[in-house]
């Protein structure tokens, strides 16, 4: 049959993301273990890919600190370094404090009542110790702001750094020190239901910054 002239291409941004994105949760998550080799054939089986978006995600990987890769010899997932943590937990701190002032005066009702209800959320996944659930709506919950800031330059650093600080949040979110988050999500939403940017800002900061770099 002949070649469809019109036929739309296949984006293979949309395919190189999406497997940095599945690399990344696995990470994230525990399922690829720090210390774990990767390697590109097998991740590329894994994923029904080629090895070209693997190998490019890989490097995204290793720009981001999730894995650490040698020329030539192994590609493998990194450790939680403290000082990686720490770094990457301060960019993060002052880009949600950055989303939140820029985002203040134009959340509307229907963002608060989202954000409320992530808080809700947050609070029965804290309580019945589901981390999985905790982390879900904690994204949510800040991503509004950040969505409603619609800085580009912003959200492009949380998505490089985020997974790094992620791998600390969740032993935070697997202790007792996860329900001091409720009373600084319960701030931080009054405050920009009462816009006050300021304020808010910084407790948005406050939130991301006190988190612990290491288990202890």
């Amino acid at each position: 049959m002949p070649i469809p002239q019109n036929a739309p291409a296949i984006d293979r941004r949309l395919l190189r993301d999406d497997v940095y994105h599945r690399l990344r949760d696995a990470i994230v998550d525990g399922s690829l273990a720090p210390g774990e080799q990767l390697r590109d054939g097998e991740l590329a089986a894994w994923l029904g890919v080629s090895r070209t978006p693997v190998r490019e995600a890989l490097l995204r990987l290793a720009e981001a600190g999730l894995v650490v890769a040698q020329p030539g010899r192994s590609t493998t997932v990194s450790s939680l370094n403290v000082r990686d943590v720490r770094e990457a937990r301060d960019v993060v701190a002052a880009m949600h404090e950055l989303a939140v002032r820029e985002a203040v005066g134009s959340l509307t009702e229907a963002h608060l009542d989202a954000m409320r209800e992530a808080n809700r959320r947050f609070r029965a996944a804290i309580e019945q110790g589901d981390v999985e659930a905790a982390l879900r709506a904690d994204d949510e919950l800040h991503g509004i702001p950040v969505a409603v800031a619609a800085n580009r330059a912003l959200t492009s650093v949380l998505d490089q750094f985020t997974p790094v600080v992620r791998r600390a949040e969740r032993l935070r979110f697997s202790s007792l020190g996860g329900r001091a988050s409720l009373a600084r999500h319960d701030d931080l939403i009054r405050l920009c239901a009462a816009g006050d940017k300021e304020q808010a800002a910084a407790v948005s900061f406050d939130t991301w910054r006190t988190l612990p770099a290491t288990e202890e």
